[in-house]
């Protein structure tokens, strides 16, 4: 696989899509409300997870992506095999790029947190703006190994395999 695109998605079996402010009170609202529907869902085992990568996401969007009277979006799809959480911004032109951070700065290691959780993330642009994602992978056997596989990142889209 090279692009996002290609990979037909898979039928949500559940889903949930809301819009929030631009404002630090939204991070905290849309982490306490995807913990509480992943566990609502079935899956209790995630939802601390699908919440630090919303949060980490949502954060980014309120960081990098807020453009003055636009809202970000929050949309998680629960399939049958992956729970996907997808943070839509405003602000196509600022795309996410992973990055060590120094020692002594507060900030930037959002998106090496994500990449160290999800199975699967990744960008892909839209008409205005840009949605950025993470896939959890949902168990099927207990032994069944999870944690980070792939990146999927913007402009041409392509897959890199984390070191």
């Amino acid at each position: 696989m090279t692009s996002a695109q290609e990979k037909p998605p898979a039928p949500a079996l559940r889903e949930d899509r809301l819009d929030f402010t631009p404002t630090a009170s939204s991070v905290s609202f849309s982490r306490r409300r995807t913990a509480r529907l992943v566990r609502e869902w079935g899956h209790p085992g995630l939802a601390g997870d699908a919440a630090l990568l919303v949060s980490e996401l949502a954060t980014n969007a309120l960081l990098h992506g807020a453009i003055r009277g636009r809202l970000f979006q929050v949309h998680l799809a629960l399939t049958a095999t992956a729970l996907r959480i997808a943070v839509s911004d405003p602000w196509g032109e600022r795309l996410p790029d992973p990055r060590e951070a120094a020692a002594d700065e507060c900030y930037g290691r959002g998106l090496l947190i994500v990449a160290r959780i999800a199975d699967h993330w990744g960008v892909e642009p839209r008409t205005v703006g840009k949605t950025v994602f993470a896939e959890l992978a949902l168990r099927q056997k207990p032994d069944m190994p999870m944690g980070p596989h792939e990146v999927v990142r913007a402009g041409p889209s392509r897959t890199a395999t984390p070191r």
